[in-house]
């Protein structure tokens, strides 16, 4: 692969990243100066994707020890530090990078703010090279359980270098395969209610050259049904114990679809989505988001008034309708 560049920076006193709400119309950069910015990019989903939003979370515990522990401030730097990291954190609660990233950060606090912007920046260049390896694995593992032909493969919301430092998980590895001359088609689900997929994964294949067909989100067990998936293709925001798989809404309902049709089910994310304290994905706090997502988009109505949403931002995929979990370790399940 060639050089990736860093989907977030840091530059000078800010984190500098795409602002993902205006792709694929427009190329706005966002320079995110306080952790109420980062707070609020995180939530809005400016910046998403659960490696991201970690590394995000961390660059926002440097902004707040660079705030806060100046030198010659006054005692309890560390005390205000860690009420940013905990509202950082809360800003998404299901993907466990976040909390896993902030916590990391915050424990190079009594070192100075130096040493934790030292740490943020560490783990960006440990995620590129993570996905390097994590995709290494995945398209080993693709092609072990699929024809030996250029494949037709279903993927969900955007997992690439958008949702990652760079390179991406399951979309990296789907653009490895294209470049390997293995790809003959991507579907991509819009992944309704924002279309990540519609605005970013099919934004990425397009940079890419990958050829790819948007389905809207009820369509892929119909496209299973007629041969034209051989295989699917997902990232997590969190990975129980057991391997049980929270990622977003939509996947679950692909994993069962895909069971049915003897299809190959793969997932494709860091170990820093691994949540080991869940024994399973029941206690997984699944992030529940505003009717208005649902209700209208781009600030047209489409439900009638006082309408109310059932909106969840995830969905739990049990561990045995999935075929293989892979990491930047290796693969951690193997076979139905």
């Amino acid at each position: 692969m060639p050089p990736a560049e860093p989907s977030l920076r840091w530059d000078g006193d800010a984190i500098v990243t795409l602002d993902q709400r205006a792709l694929p119309h427009e190329r706005r950069i966002l320079r995110l100066t306080t952790v109420d910015d980062v707070i609020a990019a995180i939530a809005t989903l400016a910046v998403r994707g659960a490696p991201a939003i970690g590394l995000a979370g961390a660059m926002g515990v440097a902004l707040s020890a660079f705030k806060h522990c100046r030198p010659g401030a006054a005692g309890h730097c560390a005390d205000a530090v860690r009420l940013d990291a905990q509202r950082l954190i809360a800003a998404r609660p299901t993907a466990v990078n976040l909390a896993w990233a902030v916590h990391r950060a915050l424990g190079r606090v009594p070192e100075g703010a130096h040493a934790v912007l030292q740490e943020a920046t560490a783990m960006l260049q440990e995620d590129i090279t993570a996905n390097r390896t994590m995709v290494g694995h995945a398209v080993a593992t693709v092609l072990a359980h699929t024809p030996d032909r250029p494949l037709r493969v279903l993927t969900h919301c955007n997992t690439g270098r958008l949702a990652t430092a760079a390179v991406g998980t399951a979309l990296g590895t789907i653009i490895a395969l294209a470049e390997a001359g293995r790809i003959a088609e991507v579907l991509v689900g819009e992944t309704r209610p924002l279309l990540q997929g519609a605005r970013l994964t099919a934004w990425e294949l397009a940079e890419a050259g990958v050829p790819h067909r948007l389905c809207i989100d009820s369509a892929p067990a119909a496209a299973m049904s007629q041969g034209l998936v051989d295989c699917v293709l997902v990232g997590a925001d969190r990975i129980a114990a057991n391997g049980d798989v929270a990622n977003k809404i939509g996947t679950y309902s692909l994993a069962v679809a895909a069971a049915h049709h003897r299809i190959p089910f793969v997932v494709v994310a860091p170990e820093s989505s691994w949540d080991r304290s869940l024994p399973d994905g029941s206690a997984i706090v699944i992030e529940e988001r505003d009717d208005d997502e649902v209700t209208g988009f781009g600030g047209v109505k489409t439900a009638p008034p006082g309408t109310r949403a059932y909106n969840p931002a995830f969905d739990v995929t049990p561990a045995d309708l999935i075929t293989a979990v892979v990491s930047e370790h290796g693969v951690h399940r193997h076979e139905r």
